[in-house]
């Protein structure tokens, strides 16, 4: 079996599990990490998204980093929580013996591949980088509130007034979406959702659209230009009266799952809309996991 091991060097604690994970595998693997881990393992090979082979990508760190990884390759990807919120993550470092007993899971391949939507863009009919999460379009003076026509499929729509605007895949619905009112969708639904950013009107609300439409959102008015986000990751400026074309990507993201449900890695990080605890004795507890 071949191995890809990644995280962000930035982080001590996530490199620390690299390491662990990578003591763990033994020689039970052939492994090879990303060139951004140069001083992890040097002894392996340490090589560029690009030229990377393997069965799974073991990614260590937070979301961010899971996003990262999910921009540059389309392996699948086995996402391990360093001890963040870690929405998407799939195995959880700070319980004791998880880490070791995912790797064995790994290992012996027993495991299933989750596919997730993302989204493509183009600006004008520029490309721009797949989204796992979202596409932000956001006024470009920041405190100046923009204006954004909207079109369905190539038919207008209509008109808000907001700072930005953020379509999100179902995966994205729990990320910058969820700050700005959208609604929890699971992995499973196949549509995105729009969501205004500080919309003028109070009664504005999120809508969740079918996989197959087409956005068109181009700036008009207001502040004028606006900038597009993948994933929070760079800014790709649109130019007056240039159009940002959203639709589903044909690529996928690809997560490795031992059986854990959405709600099971929602659980305990304050996202989902009800209360998890249970008052014993008129102390609020949290129930235990199964």
């Amino acid at each position: 079996m071949k191995l890809v091991l990644h995280a962000n060097p930035n982080r001590p604690a996530a490199v620390a599990l690299v390491e662990q994970i990578r003591r763990s595998i033994g020689d039970r693997a052939s492994v090879a990490l990303t060139e951004e881990l140069g001083a992890v393992a040097p002894e392996l090979p340490h090589l560029p998204w690009a030229q990377l082979e393997g069965e799974v990508v073991v990614a260590v760190g937070g979301d961010g980093t899971f996003l990262h990884a999910l921009r540059r390759t389309s392996l699948p990807l086995l996402p391990v929580n360093a001890g963040t919120l870690g929405v998407l993550a799939e195995v959880d470092a700070r319980r004791p013996g998880e880490v070791d007993g995912a790797v064995t899971r790994l290992l012996e391949r027993r495991y299933f591949v989750e596919e997730r939507t993302k989204l493509a863009a183009e600006v004008d009919g520029r490309p721009l980088p797949d989204a796992t999460n979202e596409y932000v379009v956001h006024a470009t003076q920041v405190g100046k509130m923009g204006a954004f026509e909207l079109a369905f499929d190539g038919r207008p729509a209509g008109f808000t007034r907001a700072d930005g605007l953020i379509v999100a895949t179902p995966t994205g619905s729990t990320a910058y979406a969820l700050s700005s009112f959208g609604p929890i969708v699971e992995p499973e639904v196949d549509g995105f959702v729009l969501t205004a950013i500080a919309p003028f009107r109070a009664e504005a609300r999120a809508l969740v659209l079918g996989s197959l439409r087409t956005l068109r959102i181009r700036s008009r008015g207001g502040a004028g230009t606006c900038v597009v986000l993948a994933d929070g990751a760079g800014e790709f400026p649109v130019p007056p009266d240039g159009a940002v074309t959203i639709y589903r990507s044909p690529r996928r993201a690809s997560l490795v799952r031992f059986g854990t449900t959405f709600f099971d890695r929602l659980r305990g990080k304050r996202i989902l809309p009800w209360s998890e605890e249970a008052e014993v004795g008129g102390v609020a507890v949290l129930p235990p996991e199964p």
